[in-house]
């Protein structure tokens, strides 16, 4: 993954992470559940876009070298990591 992509992921994980300390005082306030699933829905989301923002790295650098080189095996290993990823992706 290159630096910027890095510097990013890590800024909006840390938005996140201050997010989710908002959600944690919204229930320490007891506020309005809708209110508070909201928030949590947007933390989701966030964190959906910064995995999204990293596998993109991932398959623009490592898989791409990997399936242009010429070591099957490494090939197989990175994409059966991809599959394995989407199909955690997948479940309920």
């Amino acid at each position: 993954m290159d630096d910027r992509t890095r510097q990013e992921a890590i800024h909006r994980l840390k938005s996140v992470a201050g997010h989710v300390n908002g959600i944690i005082r919204m229930l320490e306030e007891d506020r309005y559940c809708i209110d508070v699933i909201k928030q949590i829905q947007a933390a989701q989301t966030a964190l959906a876009r910064v995995s999204e923002s990293i596998l993109e790295a991932h398959l623009r650098t490592c898989v791409t070298t990997a399936i242009q080189g010429d070591d099957v095996a490494e090939r197989e290993r990175v994409l059966s990591e991809v599959i394995e990823v989407y199909r955690y992706s997948q479940k309920p």
